[in-house]
């Protein structure tokens, strides 16, 4: 199994997208997808979304699934303008009923690689409070490190909340998910195993090995990935 991650400013007047989710029995080697509004990582305490940026989460059988989907599906066409990523599950915490397939055993990644993260919850409406209020804290940890080469949040109402965040290097990605300068993004960790936010969540690391395309007028993983005009293939 393979995933995708796919952002772009489809126009403001795009809500309707929320709708134009895939299921995965028609289309051919699609095994999950979720259509989100984005917004970006801030630390304030109420996200703003962008309009009319929106992302597409998806994971597929292999890349000949992707490539077919990304040359000729409506909705590929909407995301066209703006960047996506190939990427490998490496490690899962938690759990994503929807998303079968995910490793069982962590995978290992050298520490000098890029790595990407996807964090998906089912928000628990009671918790909303005790959520942003954790989350604002290590999103405000998040955006200042300098390792970081790209994020944003993305939520479908009314309970998908979800990050994705992408790192210069593993290392560092650990650095900051085990809080060994800073305990924000712990604090709100160990707030959670506690009590937790979600009906279900899961944090899911990522290998990522091809991208394309533009995010805010740039490719964040051209320094660190060679050129993918030409996209690598990488089943499983």
């Amino acid at each position: 199994m393979i995933a995708s991650f796919h952002i772009a400013n489809v126009g403001s007047r795009s809500l309707g997208l929320l709708r134009a989710r895939p299921a995965a029995a028609k289309v051919p080697g699609l095994r999950y997808a979720e259509i989100a509004m984005a917004a970006p990582l801030s630390g304030r305490l109420l996200p703003a979304p962008r309009p009319g940026r929106f992302v597409l989460v998806a994971a597929w059988e292999h890349d000949e699934a992707l490539d077919q989907f990304l040359a000729g599906h409506p909705l590929a066409a909407r995301f066209a303008e703006g960047w996506h990523v190939r990427l490998q599950p490496m490690r899962v915490a938690g759990a994503w009923a929807k998303l079968p397939g995910l490793p069982e055993e962590e995978q290992s990644m050298d520490d000098e690689e890029p790595a990407a993260v996807i964090t998906l919850g089912r928000l628990r409406l009671t918790q909303t409070l005790r959520f942003l209020r954790a989350t604002a804290a290590a999103e405000e940890l998040v955006v200042g490190d300098p390792a970081l080469l790209a994020s944003t949040g993305f939520a479908r109402p009314p309970s998908l909340v979800a990050t994705f965040s992408l790192w210069r290097n593993t290392a560092a990605m650990r650095a900051y998910a085990r809080g060994h300068t800073d305990p924000r993004h712990a604090d709100a960790v160990r707030a959670h195993s506690a009590q937790p936010f979600h009906h279900e969540s899961a944090f899911i690391r990522f290998r990522p090995y091809a991208a394309q395309g533009s995010w805010a007028g740039r490719d964040p993983l051209a320094s660190t990935l060679p050129a993918t005009a030409g996209m690598s293939s990488r089943s499983g």
